[in-house]
């Protein structure tokens, strides 16, 4: 496991403070038990709103195994010694492939037959795969360790009822600076990436997320518009800041953009708060980094688990769910990763200092009002992919 350090700490204090301020539930409570009826197939009929009201829900008991784990995740999200853990206490193997955005994941386990017992699919990203028919509602019964979430994320806009998933994790997104290239009289704001005058100084030395509403959304805020927009005219004006700036870009990329600023490959590098407070610490001098949501506003998010509706082991799965809601194990998760837990339980095996943190002007210099969540767009979602392959050229 990872050493853990202050600014480690420091890192999910901060997200912590800022969900709580800028991010309460969108309803009342959690969601209740399933409670359909047997049907005599070993499931029962799903309930909550959304998605297929046919789709069922399969019979697990408590701590049920069926077979191994396959897991489909973000990169560097959870301690291989953590799911050994899981491993040696059940009795399964564990198998973990990794995708670095939400619209590579969501076309394979859409064709089905993907082999994965769960994946982690960010907010909006569920809803999209609720709609479709692309994930199975949850057997609650056999996860008792939902009464460890937080009342923040309980009532979820993507998924009201908590019925098809479960939040794993949360922060923001934004830029990371290397200072021994940048100084510290540098401005808080997108224009370091989108804007000639300032950008330019750094051409080569930049790199963006390779995801179209992450980046496509940066451009957004900078621009002044909502990274959710349904607008063609605002969308194609991103595109275009977009395009522009891929000429200064050394890289579009998600799973490295961290190791790119820390190995001096780049000096701006718009990534995810966890992996990059993460990174600095694995440096000889951390605080030669800083990390911060421009001044324009950025990206809040939640990532949340969820079983695929053809899953070959779902009880397994389920297992997995609850043993990773169990206050011990959410503290190792966030002790490792560097990111904010929704899991209440898991707060008193944080470090003590946690509570002396406050959301900091420093890391969120234009206040948490400026803050969206991305939300599925609909119809128009095919837009920003797009727009994105269009931009990148």
């Amino acid at each position: 496991m990872k050493t853990t350090t202050l600014l480690r700490l420091l890192a999910a204090a901060l997200t912590l403070a800022l969900f709580a301020a800028a991010c309460g539930s969108d309803d009342d409570g959690g969601g209740a038990a399933t409670d359909g009826s047997a049907d005599g197939s070993g499931t029962t009929a799903a309930g909550g709103d959304g998605g297929d009201g046919d789709m069922e829900v399969v019979a697990c008991g408590v701590d049920e195994v069926q077979g191994d784990l396959n897991i489909y995740n973000w990169a560097e999200y959870i301690d291989p010694e953590q799911l050994a853990a899981f491993e040696t206490q059940y009795g399964v193997s564990v198998t973990m492939d990794v995708y670095d955005s939400n619209e590579a994941m969501q076309p394979i386990i859409s064709a089905g037959n993907s082999g994965y017992d769960l994946i982690v699919p960010s907010d909006y990203m569920v809803g999209i795969l609720i709609a479709s028919g692309d994930i199975q509602p949850l057997n609650k019964d056999a996860i008792p360790n939902l009464t460890n979430l937080s009342e923040e994320f309980q009532g979820l806009s993507y998924d009201p009822d908590g019925t098809y998933s479960v939040p794993y994790q949360w922060g923001y997104t934004g830029l990371a600076v290397d200072t021994e290239v940048a100084g510290t009289d540098f401005p808080r704001s997108w224009s370091l990436v989108f804007d000639p005058e300032v950008a330019d100084q750094y051409s080569g030395q930049i790199s963006l997320l390779n995801d179209p509403r992450e980046t496509l959304g940066a451009a957004l805020k900078y621009l002044g518009y909502s990274l959710n927009t349904t607008s063609e005219e605002e969308l194609n004006e991103a595109k275009d800041l977009v395009a522009d700036a891929s000429s200064r870009v050394t890289a579009f990329d998600t799973d490295q953009a961290d190791e790119l600023l820390t190995t001096g490959e780049t000096a701006i590098a718009h990534g995810y708060s966890g992996d990059m407070f993460t990174q600095f610490q694995e440096t000889d001098v951390p605080e030669r980094y800083v990390f911060f949501v421009p001044e324009e506003g950025g990206t809040r998010w939640i990532d949340n688990m969820a079983i695929p509706q053809d899953a070959p082991d779902p009880c397994t799965a389920h297992t997995f769910i609850n043993w990773l809601l169990d206050g011990e194990q959410g503290a190792a998760l966030s002790n490792w990763n560097y990111y904010s837990t929704p899991n209440a339980a898991a707060i008193d095996g944080l470090d003590p200092e946690l509570a002396d943190f406050v959301t900091s002007p420093d890391v969120v210099p234009g206040g948490v009002d400026g803050l969206e969540e991305i939300k599925d767009t609909g119809e128009f979602e095919i837009n920003y992919s797009d727009a994105f392959i269009q931009a990148k050229g």
